[in-house]
Formats: structure tokens, sequence, C-alpha cells
């Protein structure tokens, strides 16, 4: 598939989208370390390996950008 530039806003959408993302994954991974209910800490584990990975297929996408 051929990927053409993303527009400039779709650029500034995308970082901020990757910010976000960034945010509330650091966000989980430190109540990780003070939560004591192992259901709750399951949980953050899987919402944190779901961001991982949403971070990853957003990062492809910056491939994309236009640099200013």
């Amino acid at each position: 598939m051929n990927q053409e530039k993303l527009a400039f806003h779709e650029t500034m959408e995308l970082h901020e989208l990757v910010n976000f993302k960034t945010v509330s994954l650091l966000k989980t991974k430190m109540m990780q370390g003070v939560c004591f209910d192992s259901d709750l800490k399951a949980m953050m584990e899987k919402d944190t390996q779901q961001s991982i990975h949403q971070l990853n297929e957003l990062l492809e996408l910056y491939k994309g950008a236009r640099t200013f």
C-alpha cells in the first residue's frame, strides 16, 4: 500500500494521541506499584500491554507524518 504524507493537522492530532497514550501508560505503570488488589493489578497489566500495542501502531503512522 502506498502511504501518502499526513496533513499538518493530522500530524498534530497524532502527536496529541501519542502523548495522551504515553501519559496514561506511565500513570497505570506507576499505580501498579502501589496496588495491592490482585484483580485490579491484573487489569492494569492488561491495560499496559494493550497501551503498548496501541502506541506501537500509532508510532507506525509517524512514517507518514510531515516534518516542520
